[in-house]
């Protein structure tokens, strides 16, 4: 039923996984244009890639790596928002179908995980004896229905109210914000380039997780985005004051779904949110366009999330253990497992 194999063999069938994802979940997340350059970047070369049924005409398709003894889950580096598992329905993956994964896999395999499984393309399916299911986190969303006014006015008064003050102060300063829209895959490396720029000049850089043009995840969101550029699915929106870059958006769309990847900002103009100044423009225009009907953010829901929209959803991992009664003494070690140590902390006078 199911065939696994060296991920080095992952280009043969990616016409495959292409197939099943165009039958499927129908995301570019999950679109060779993603998952090719993904690997390329982030992969270690010891994931596997899992076929079932016919390799000409399969079913699902994952590409899974090891998690520790016995375990196995889905290539999940943190630049992909969902994990690598494709299938020609958007039903859960069965029980079934997930036991004969785990035994096909290398030695003894415990379990098998999918992880970060987004509802919206895949049922969440209920837990049996050895198929356990978690959640992950809420990640929210814009519906993009009317016109924008309407969207705009249903924001809250604060978010409107800062706008209008922070656009009186860059007009004050002789300033003219401007949102560019860059399309032409050419462009694409240089637009990741400058992207990259903002983001190592503030808090990332410190924290070693900063996009650059020389590093893997800017290799990585340049080859990408040039990739879905070809196709006219690959965005990256600038906005400018005056004639430096403020903030920036990395995006690609699948039909009317646009995904908003990475988002950020030179710290210098932190006083005036170029970011969410950004933000309002950019959705003005895609509400206008009306060929947009959804935009994702996915990540977890922050509370500048919550001034754009109240609509979100709960991700979730799905878990196959190879005998039920793993979960179970799984579930009991936890709950035997002794709180952590309370410190001594003297009580406080005035």
């Amino acid at each position: 039923m199911w065939d696994v194999m060296p991920i080095r063999r992952f280009p043969e069938f990616a016409a495959a996984w292409q197939a099943l994802n165009d039958r499927g979940p129908k995301t570019a997340l999950l679109d060779v244009r993603f998952v090719g350059p993904l690997l390329e970047a982030f992969g270690t070369g010891r994931e596997l890639l899992a076929i079932k049924g016919d390799p000409k005409a399969p079913t699902a398709m994952a590409i899974l790596q090891p998690c520790g003894f016995g375990r196995f889950e889905t290539f999940q580096p943190s630049q992909a928002p969902v994990g690598a598992w494709v299938s020609d329905e958007r039903n859960a993956p069965s029980e079934e179908v997930l036991s004969a994964l785990v035994r096909r896999l290398p030695g003894v395999a415990i379990s098998c995980g999918i992880t970060q499984i987004d509802p919206a393309l895949v049922a969440r399916p209920e837990p049996t004896r050895k198929l356990r299911t978690l959640d992950y986190i809420r990640t929210a969303y814009v519906s993009v229905e009317g016109d924008f006014e309407k969207y705009w006015a249903a924001r809250g008064t604060n978010l409107r109210k800062n706008h209008r003050r922070r656009r009186h102060r860059l007009a004050d300063c002789g300033i003219a914000p401007r949102l560019e829209a860059v399309t032409e895959p050419a462009a694409m490396a240089g637009a990741v380039a400058d992207y990259g720029v903002l983001e190592t000049k503030g808090w990332k850089a410190g924290a070693g997780t900063a996009v650059s043009a020389d590093n893997a995840q800017g290799r990585f969101y340049a080859r990408m985005l040039e990739a879905f550029a070809e196709r006219g699915e690959g965005v990256v929106y600038r906005y400018w004051y005056g004639g430096r870059l403020a903030a920036s958006d990395l995006c690609i769309r699948r039909e009317d779904v646009l995904i908003v990847l990475k988002t950020t900002y030179d710290e210098e103009f932190a006083e005036t949110s170029p970011a969410m100044l950004m933000r309002e423009e950019e959705f003005a225009r895609i509400f206008e366009s009306r060929s947009i009907r959804r935009i994702e953010f996915y990540g977890k829901v922050m509370d500048w999330h919550t001034k754009w929209t109240d609509e979100m959803r709960t991700m979730y991992h799905v878990t196959e253990f190879r005998w039920a009664f793993v979960p179970r003494l799984l579930a009991r070690l936890r709950r035997a497992k002794p709180a952590p140590a309370q410190a001594n902390v003297p009580a406080m006078t005035n």
